[in-house]
């Protein structure tokens, strides 16, 4: 099924608990929690997301290389002026679960 999601004025963390329960194909009368499901969401307007309080100066992105001082941390609004996409689809990804579903799960968003 195909799921069209408008994320105009919606917040950040309320618009990706919604795609992933639809995701996981939680909203389905077929749910099975250990097949794939057949849903699909598509986003729209994900430059018109509102981040509430003060999360565009405060919330930080981590990246370890694995070296001694390879940690990196980058701040919302830079991720978002460089690749507005990776803020959603990383709150989607990490609100599945962590097993060996959630790639293929991912799969089936689609952000324009």
């Amino acid at each position: 099924m195909l799921h069209q999601i408008d994320a105009t004025n919606q917040s950040l963390g309320r618009l990706a608990s919604r795609i992933a329960v639809i995701l996981r194909g939680k909203t389905s009368p077929k749910y099975r929690p250990n097949e794939l499901p057949d849903d699909k969401v598509i986003v729209s307007n994900i430059d018109k997301i509102k981040y509430t309080g003060k999360k565009l100066e405060q919330k930080k992105y981590y990246h370890y290389s694995g070296y001694p001082g390879g940690m990196k941390t980058r701040k919302l609004k830079d991720v978002i002026a460089s690749n507005p996409k990776k803020v959603l689809n990383s709150a989607v990804y990490k609100m599945l679960a962590p097993n060996r579903l959630r790639s293929k799960i991912m799969k089936n968003l689609e952000i324009k």
